[in-house]
């Protein structure tokens, strides 16, 4: 299988300065693939293999002894043995040793849970998502594409690695991410009803979250619709953005809103089945917003950055902006159009928040479906061919 270069590569290296480094994200997100090339003198340790997990549980002093001259260790999917945390604790004390162990995982609050308790302090965390736009683009996966093609195959690895087309790929995910991870994660008694709620959330992508609807449509109670969203979003199936409170007007919208890390996974619970389908659907600027969004989360964890995103939307809903970046005391307004041609209309909600909050001289951005980005007397146009470095401009 080849190697296709990461933008965190560099980042976590780095980050060995640090006596344990753990890297999250997804399962399939390249986590393994990154960590054995990053670190190629490590052990690597796979504990979704059972026979070695037992080993681990029965003897964990005994295990970490035998590998202690080691150049250090990769343990993969370590959120199946947190008890291993304790006792990695107890080594990185007594002996200083950057970069030894290394820690992959795919259950996020589960492993900063325990990571809290074990190795505050000791720990560098970052975030391995699939494949960002620019690293599409830099490995020349998928030259010249349409918008609709990188929507409908989505960016994990195995799609662009192989031979897979993703109605190949995602309905198996599913199965194996609700039969493995939502089991280990929560007691799901109703496996159909849980898979109907990932359905009813994709197909509200870019929408504020609403449990009451999702309780009721599923046939749930809303503290289960929450607990079941915040299992979705710990295991990197989505991401809530966050509304950004203002000083110059109480009148905003406190309700996040809901997308998915990947399109095309969600593409495929929306049963569309080819990027044509997808492009004449009804879901279309929803999928376009989100593959930007999920973007510019994917250029702050590439450089080992939390994210400094949100959105803005009043109460009526009268003015909305899809995208706030809120950096160095100042707030970068951007809105995404799922057109491919240009529209002086398509600063138009952005003009009114500049003027709202009083920053009519700040920079702004509106990208679009487009080949063309430019500065225009609005704001600078930015093609979506362009995205991948914005969040670095910005």
């Amino acid at each position: 299988m080849p190697f296709y270069k990461r933008d965190l590569e560099e980042v976590l290296k780095k980050y060995a300065k640090y006596p344990v480094v753990a890297l999250l994200g997804p399962r399939q997100s390249g986590k393994t693939t990154l960590a054995k090339h990053a670190f190629k003198d490590h052990v690597y340790l796979n504990l979704d293999d059972l026979e070695l997990l037992n080993l681990i549980k029965t003897d964990p002093k005994g295990m970490l002894r035998k590998y202690e001259n080691e150049r250090g260790i990769i343990f993969d999917e370590f959120q199946n043995v947190p008890e291993l945390l304790s006792y990695i604790k107890v080594i990185v004390d007594e002996k200083d040793r950057p970069g030894y162990f290394v820690l992959t995982g795919s259950q996020n609050f589960l492993m900063n849970e325990a990571i809290a308790e074990s190795l505050a302090g000791r720990v560098g965390l970052l975030t391995l998502l699939p494949f960002s736009l620019n690293e599409i683009r830099e490995s020349g996966l998928v030259p010249d594409q349409q918008p609709e093609n990188i929507i409908f195959r989505g960016s994990y690895p195995r799609l662009y690695n192989s031979a897979f087309e993703p109605q190949e790929v995602y309905p198996s995910y599913v199965r194996t991410y609700v039969e493995r991870d939502v089991r280990q994660l929560i007691n799901v008694t109703d496996i159909a009803t849980f898979q109907k709620f990932i359905k009813l959330c994709a197909a509200r992508i870019g929408q504020l979250v609403n449990v009451s609807e999702l309780s009721l449509l599923c046939g749930i109670s809303q503290p289960t619709a929450r607990k079941w969203l915040a299992v979705l979003e710990a295991s990197y199936i989505i991401f809530l953005l966050r509304p950004h409170w203002t000083n110059f007007s109480k009148r905003v919208t406190q309700t996040p809103k809901m997308y998915f890390y990947d399109t095309g996974l969600a593409c495929s619970l929306l049963e569309l089945d080819s990027s044509k389908s997808l492009a004449l659907s009804p879901w279309y600027g929803q999928l376009f917003e989100c593959l930007i969004i999920s973007d510019f989360f994917k250029q702050y964890f590439n450089q080992g950055l939390n994210a400094p995103l949100y959105y803005w939307r009043d109460k009526n809903g009268e003015i909305e902006v899809d995208c706030l970046v809120d950096k160095n005391a100042t707030l970068t307004p951007i809105e995404i159009k799922a057109g491919e041609t240009f529209n002086p209309h398509f600063f138009d909600a952005i003009t009114k928040w500049k003027k709202m909050a009083k920053q009519e001289e700040k920079p702004c951005y509106v990208v679009y479906a487009g080949l063309i980005s430019h500065q225009g007397p609005f704001g600078e146009l930015v093609s979506w061919h362009d995205v991948g470095q914005l969040m670095k401009k910005i």
